[in-house]
């Protein structure tokens, strides 16, 4: 029962924080986040006081499952903005800047890191910097999508702006499967040999996608029997369950060994139904709506994990502060770069680069897959990622507002 007690409180503080935050004009993702760290064991927590906080990170961590089956609706909303109608109306533009600076992003913070895992190699060790390089790709939607929709912001940035921040967290769920794959069995006994890095990532891809595919067929073809849309949201939420559970399993062929990502599975499951469903848009939106409470828990769950004494290391704290400041640097000329290419309009190369700052749900959904797999060896790449979602989500909408003002998308009265 303590337990349950704990979800209801971390689930009731983190809705009347966010009403303390809308005061301060920060999005409800950030809000979750404080409470999280609120009600963890680095602060109230810490009192020991029963059925009042997480009294340890052990605690934290037996919620876990909820948190599993949270990315899986995370992943499965992405897979929703490939409906192939949608992309028709993008253009190659919107696609070449999606993949392009989500991988120059990806590469910098990379060198970067790498750079400091030579120097520091007892805080921060290659694996972690490779990781790190991969969740910097991916953009927060929810936050930029509320200042678009809240200022009604129109115009060539804020067109090209919602494709690529759909793109961008597909692209960054590659490439994380990619370096998650190659700094796993670096960090194997005895390392691996170059042909096991290469083809047990690509395994894990291929099987991933090709399993959610599956599902998702599955799915498309039994909903067809139900006519009501209750009944075909539960189907939706035990679909998105098994993808979670699947990618739990383990596969052998020869030498090789590999699983599979939920982020991927999930995601294809949820672009096979939007596409070959015909009521899957408004199914989608009742799952979105139905998910709404676990959304809130992952967050709160994801703040309580942040480990504030891990900050009181000068050189922890100066590893985050790079990590932010390469990805920021990666992103802004990423995106310039990339519209240059695709002879994009000088205001879409200007002002692109920093609505891509924000950063929440898919990096956090990232770092807790790192932590669950990796354990103490991934604490390190979830607090550097707990620490910029932090600062993203404070300063980016903010920024957000500011470059499409300045882009000329939001007039001054609104």
């Amino acid at each position: 029962m303590i337990y349950a007690l704990n979800i209801g409180a971390a689930i009731l503080v983190g809705l009347l924080l966010t009403r303390l935050g809308n005061k301060f004009k920060l999005p409800d993702v950030t809000s979750y986040l404080m409470a999280g760290l609120l009600l963890g064991p680095c602060l109230i927590g810490a009192l020991g006081i029963p059925g009042l906080g997480f009294h340890s990170f052990e605690e934290v961590e037996i919620l876990s499952p909820f948190n599993d089956v949270a990315l899986g609706f995370i992943a499965f909303a992405i897979g929703s903005e490939f409906r192939w109608s949608h992309i028709k109306q993008t253009g190659k533009a919107a696609v070449i800047i999606g993949i392009l600076q989500a991988v120059i992003t990806t590469a910098l913070v990379d060198v970067v890191l790498i750079g400091v895992s030579f120097v520091l190699p007892d805080l921060l060790t290659l694996s972690d910097a490779l990781i790190l390089g991969a969740i910097a790709a991916a953009t927060e939607r929810a936050a930029t999508l509320l200042v678009v929709r809240q200022y009604k912001a129109k115009g060539v940035v804020t067109s090209t702006l919602l494709p690529v921040v759909a793109l961008d967290d597909a692209v960054g769920l590659i490439l994380f499967t990619v370096s998650f794959g190659v700094a796993t069995h670096l960090n194997a006994p005895g390392g691996a040999d170059a042909a096991t890095l290469i083809v047990e990532p690509m395994l894990e891809i291929i099987g991933s996608i090709g399993v959610g595919a599956l599902l998702g067929w599955l799915l498309t073809h039994i909903a067809r029997i139900f006519h009501s849309n209750r009944n075909r949201n539960s189907l939706i939420v035990s679909f998105i369950i098994f993808g979670v559970c699947i990618s739990t399993m383990k596969f052998h062929i020869g030498s090789l060994h590999f699983g599979l990502s939920s982020l991927l599975v999930n995601m294809m499951l949820g672009t096979i139904f939007c596409n070959f469903c015909k009521k899957s848009e408004d199914l989608m939106d009742r799952a979105d709506r139905w998910s709404a409470p676990l959304m809130t828990l992952f967050f709160v769950l994801s703040g309580a994990e942040l480990n504030l004494f891990a900050f009181g290391n000068v050189l922890v704290l100066a590893i985050g502060l790079i990590y932010i400041v390469t990805r920021c640097v990666g992103k802004y000329y990423g995106a310039a770069i990339s519209a240059s290419i695709s002879k994009s309009p000088k205001e879409v190369r200007k002002w692109l680069g920093i609505t891509l700052f924000p950063q929440a749900g898919v990096a956090l959904g990232m770092a807790a897959t790192v932590a669950a797999r990796m354990g103490a060896d991934g604490a390190m790449i979830r607090n550097v990622v707990l620490f910029g979602v932090m600062i993203y989500e404070m300063v980016g909408p903010s920024l957000t507002k500011y470059a499409l003002t300045k882009a000329g998308e939001i007039t001054p009265l609104q």
